[in-house]
């Protein structure tokens, strides 16, 4: 990160170092208790559920992220056409609804035709589904809204256009990498947040980014950072020391997995319902998942899921999971099938996602 007229040291004040100290064990302490069902949002016995860090919310262990690139309806791919378009909000609602079936409880949104559909879909049903909200393109990664004001316009005019009042998180897209920024501009995205938090217009504030490095020094000097969204693939791996999910652990932030299925580098088939190669991309799935709730660190991986059965097997994955996995040693870790999935994961990366491998081991 940059140098800018103010230094690290003189924003970090006394008590935000203090804070992050004193959640260490606040993960731990808590999870050693069952949850009160009563509490949790849209709660159903067949899923899981997860603390996420500081925020206190008990999310479901899968989620519902906003990418949905593979979906298509009466034969077209819809990721590019109209946020509105009929068959589009149809299939949006769809697994909204199926979503909610299943006991999943957050939404993440962070392009502008997802926001809208998504708001669209879950309209008349927030009760049931907390939501993440980010307008990427007029955030940090534009140098046009890296001030507090700009960023604060920005959430008013996708909350407008949504016609959402409040959002559970605003989540706020980072440059890539993330140390491109100045310390000045992400003091000003603290601020935004801190303001957006205040003023009733978001119940949390977080961040995403591809940057690992950019992130540990977010999350030890802004406290306001309750929430982070970073990659975590089939293939991802835990450094056995001075890992990044300790920085997550020990300051009791929230962690969304991106790109559970390494933009679909797993998939052999085109996810269509009734295509030949469907049981075994749903088994390759249900691996993923699996593996990737191994790590107590993440809040939940969001699969931008695209059809209704897919969410059933997002359900058939905790099924396996409890029945498989719960032990002191995970059965999918000594799965045969879990080498090979994350050899294909590596071995068939697309050409523009090559970057995920920075985030093999961290």
């Amino acid at each position: 990160m940059r140098n800018d007229d103010l230094s690290r040291r003189d924003f970090v004040k006394q008590g935000a170092l203090g804070a992050a100290g004193i959640a260490l064990g606040v993960r731990a302490a808590l999870a050693a208790e069952p949850p009160d069902k009563s509490k949790i949002l849209n709660f159903n016995e067949r899923m899981e559920y997860r603390r996420c860090g500081k925020t206190g919310l008990m999310v479901s262990a899968i989620s519902l992220g906003g990418h949905w690139k593979r979906t298509c309806v009466n034969g077209k791919d819809v990721w590019g056409g109209p946020w509105d378009a009929p068959d589009l909000l149809k299939n949006r609602t769809e697994i909204v609804s199926k979503c909610i079936d299943s006991g999943i409880n957050y939404l993440d949104a962070c392009e502008w035709n997802e926001i809208l559909a998504l708001a669209k879909a879950v309209k008349g049903r927030r009760d049931k589904m907390y939501f993440g909200f980010s307008w990427c393109v007029e955030e940090m990664r534009n140098p046009k809204f890296r001030t507090k004001d700009a960023l604060l316009a920005t959430l008013d005019k996708g909350m407008k256009q949504a016609e959402l009042d409040c959002v559970d998180l605003w989540r706020v897209s980072c440059h890539t990498p993330g140390r491109m920024h100045t310390f000045g501009e992400v003091l000003e995205m603290a601020a935004a947040g801190e303001k957006a938090v205040k003023d009733g217009k978001c119940r949390f504030f977080g961040i995403s980014t591809h940057d690992p490095e950019f992130l540990e020094l977010m999350i030890k000097d802004f406290p306001i950072i309750s929430v982070v969204l970073m990659p975590y693939t089939a293939g991802s791996k835990e450094k056995p020391t001075h890992s990044l999910y300790d920085t997550i652990r020990k300051c009791d932030v929230g962690f969304f997995g991106i790109k559970p299925f390494a933009n679909n580098s797993l998939f052999k088939g085109d996810s269509q319902p009734g295509n030949p190669l469907e049981k075994e991309d749903n088994e390759r799935a249900r691996l993923a998942l699996r593996y990737i709730l191994c790590n107590d660190a993440i809040t939940a991986p969001i699969p931008g899921l695209s059809y209704p059965q897919q969410v059933d097997n997002c359900l058939e994955a905790i099924a396996e999971r409890r029945k498989l996995d719960l032990g002191a040693r995970p059965a999918i870790l000594d799965d045969p099938r879990l080498a090979q999935l994350q050899a294909d994961v590596w071995r068939d990366l697309p050409p523009g996602y090559q970057w995920l491998r920075k985030w093999e081991c961290v």
